[in-house]
């Protein structure tokens, strides 16, 4: 089998999905899933929480959680590790004679369940807490470039991408920008909120994929690469501010009184 995390990177960019798209619909921390993915297993709490966020993950991406936690079982957790099970002894050869075990006793069974009862609100809390706010934009964000094959081994690419098109909807447009100078930007989306405020990016800086059903945008020059709805754009040259709207059917330059302002 792949490795896990090289499984989870390839469905999700396979499917065009981004990091903070699967934040917002499993409510676990960007950080931890891309923890899983680079099998980053020190960064995430312990064993129990690896094993749920990958199940969790798996399941958004339409992959076979229980195949990859099994995985996960037998290339990385020892022993030690293993979720608290009830502890059943085993009969002995007398047992056949009339003898029965003694049981646990019950101060010990009472430790179990409280050690279960919080590794349960653990598990609920960083489920629940993690997801209600997207990660900071910065000027310097990187974002993973898109597969466009997927790797996933047979079935999973697949159905990342239908899960994919369940989540995203179809009549959204994408944006995708990176700045190769210094080039002001104003992105105004849906119910005229501000995408990207009407900030100055630095050569190189990326910004996650963005979708909404219409967006206007004003850049400074043409020193940005544009992706409309999966396709390169060509910005040309000019002396003057350059405007454009976008939807899910294209790309359409605006007249100078019609540019967007983030002011």
């Amino acid at each position: 089998m792949a490795e896990i995390g090289a499984t989870l990177r390839a469905a999700r960019m396979s499917a065009r999905i981004d990091v903070s798209e699967i934040e917002a619909q499993t409510k676990i921390r960007a950080k931890y899933l891309r923890a899983l993915e680079n099998e980053e297993w020190d960064l995430l709490p312990g064993p129990t929480f690896v094993r749920s966020f990958l199940r969790t993950y798996a399941q958004a991406l339409g992959l076979d959680a229980k195949a990859l936690v099994e995985e996960y079982r037998l290339s990385y957790e020892r022993p030690s590790e293993a979720a608290l099970e009830p502890i059943v002894s085993t009969p002995s050869s007398s047992s056949s004679r009339g003898r029965v075990s003694a049981p646990a006793s019950r101060g010990y069974m009472a430790l179990v369940g409280v050690v279960v009862v919080v590794i349960v609100l653990l598990i609920y809390g960083l489920l629940s807490g993690g997801g209600g706010s997207s990660p900071k934009r910065t000027g310097t964000s990187a974002r993973a470039p898109h597969a466009k094959h997927g790797g996933v081994s047979s079935g999973g690419s697949s159905a990342g991408r239908r899960h994919a098109r369940a989540v995203i909807r179809t009549d959204l447009a994408s944006l995708e920008l990176e700045a190769t100078g210094e080039v002001y930007v104003c992105l105004i989306g849906d119910d005229a909120s501000k995408r990207i405020p009407g900030v100055i990016l630095k050569a190189g800086s990326t910004e996650p994929t963005y979708h909404a059903r219409r967006f206007l945008l004003t850049l400074g020059n043409n020193a940005v690469k544009l992706i409309v709805n999966g396709t390169p754009q060509t910005v040309p040259a000019s002396s003057r501010p350059i405007g454009y709207s976008i939807t899910r059917s294209g790309i359409k330059p605006l007249a100078a009184g019609e540019l967007p302002t983030c002011t």
